[in-house]
């Protein structure tokens, strides 16, 4: 077996949206459902970890200025062949250097937001958004609630199998996932195989645990203001998210979903 920290599906975009479809673009139609009702100043949008790119394209077509920044090559040259419209960019979101307010939202979905593991690196993508922000501009995000493994176990005790086929070749992986306290990380092994021959491939990744009221700290200390805070309905909650679902009023189940705002600085 082979053991690395690449991900495969990252390296491999259609295999990604092969194993996670979105075919109705219910990421895409919340996120534009969550402008629409909170409001940008204007219509620019950063969709930052955008991956395949289908919901920065999701967001063009609704009338958006979109940029999609990821930091896989791969991922971004397979975007601007097969979801056309936005502008698309290799950007880290530990740290990415925009133009001074040349947003006004930023997106963050699907736990991109989660790859940020320690303090330093959440601060400077707080810090990077709000210097790429209009004033009064939106960060929306979704990603896995730390809240929901305090006392739960159901997706820590069993790992999870899923099987797929893709290009005539059978994939099958098993996902184990365990709790670093101490590190406040959810950490993931996942093991593939494929009936191609192919050796089977052990990749490790993790997610920082982050709890609501610590995620609503942070950001009043880089200066936002939190206007929604939930667990559901969401583009990957069960039931899904569906056209005018309003958001719930608890932050305790499997997923989160944020808005805040950037908070103008005073007239002086």
């Amino acid at each position: 077996m082979t053991a690395t920290t690449v991900n495969l599906l990252t390296d491999n975009p259609a295999l990604y949206e092969t194993r996670f479809p979105d075919p109705e673009r219910l990421a895409g139609r919340w996120t534009e459902d969550c402008l629409r009702r909170y409001g940008p100043p204007g219509p620019r949008v950063l969709d930052i970890g955008c991956g395949t790119g289908r919901d920065a394209a999701h967001l063009h077509r609704a009338g958006r200025t979109v940029t999609g920044a990821d930091l896989s090559d791969a991922m971004l040259e397979y975007a601007r062949v097969r979801h056309p419209g936005p502008a698309y960019v290799r950007a880290d979101l530990h740290g990415f250097d925009f133009e001074e307010h040349s947003f006004d939202a930023i997106v963050c979905l699907d736990s991109a937001l989660l790859y940020c593991h320690t303090n330093d690196q959440l601060d400077r993508f707080l810090a990077s958004c709000r210097r790429a922000l209009m004033p009064g501009g939106l960060l929306v995000a979704e990603m896995r609630n730390g809240a929901f493994f305090l006392g739960r176990t159901e997706l820590l005790d069993a790992p999870s199998t899923n099987g797929f086929t893709w290009r005539g070749t059978t994939y099958r992986s098993v996902t184990t996932l365990t709790v670093d306290r101490t590190a406040q990380l959810l950490r993931r092994t996942r093991v593939w195989t494929a009936d191609d021959g192919t050796a089977p491939v052990e990749q490790h990744s993790a997610w920082r645990l982050l709890f609501p009221q610590e995620l609503r700290h942070v950001l009043a200390a880089h200066g936002y203001e939190v206007l929604a805070l939930y667990d559901g309905p969401g583009p990957r909650t069960e039931p899904p998210w569906q056209e005018g679902d309003l958001p719930a009023a608890t932050a305790a189940a499997d997923r989160l979903h944020l808005v805040a705002r950037l908070i103008p600085a005073p007239r002086t």
